[in-house]
């Protein structure tokens, strides 16, 4: 029996709107929510997803560089890792050590990974039913 169920994984970060339209980009989910500290991004406002707090001060991560973690660390499936590399590049995104690595534009960490073969094809824009 379950205690609880996940409701949203938060990111800390300095500007939480900027942060959730750029992962909105990425995943193709809306924004479902947003004030001047928070933001969420959701298949709808009814769903679990990211949020992105507000955080003043918050060190953005040096990873691999230990000085300061990783914080928090998504990994995206994609179908192909080349284009999608170039389109979160374009998005802001900025590459780091290692094939399919990159940080977003608050500086956290996330990797693009093949698409299992398990997995249906990703699609732009769509969600999984």
């Amino acid at each position: 029996m379950a205690i609880g169920r996940l409701h949203h994984v938060i990111v800390d970060c300095p500007e939480p709107l900027a942060l959730a339209t750029f992962y909105s980009a990425l995943l193709g989910l809306p924004v479902t929510y947003h004030d001047d500290d928070f933001a969420v991004v959701a298949s709808s406002d009814r769903a679990s997803g990211l949020g992105f707090q507000r955080a003043p001060g918050n060190p953005a991560p040096t990873w691999p560089d230990p000085a300061t973690p990783q914080q928090v660390h998504l990994d995206v499936m994609v179908d192909d890792v080349a284009e999608a590399s170039a389109a979160v590049l374009a998005l802001g995104a900025t590459a780091r050590p290692g094939a399919g690595v990159f940080a977003d534009p608050a500086g956290h960490p996330f990797c693009l990974i093949p698409r299992p073969g398990w997995a249906p094809p990703v699609t732009a824009g769509t969600t999984p039913a």
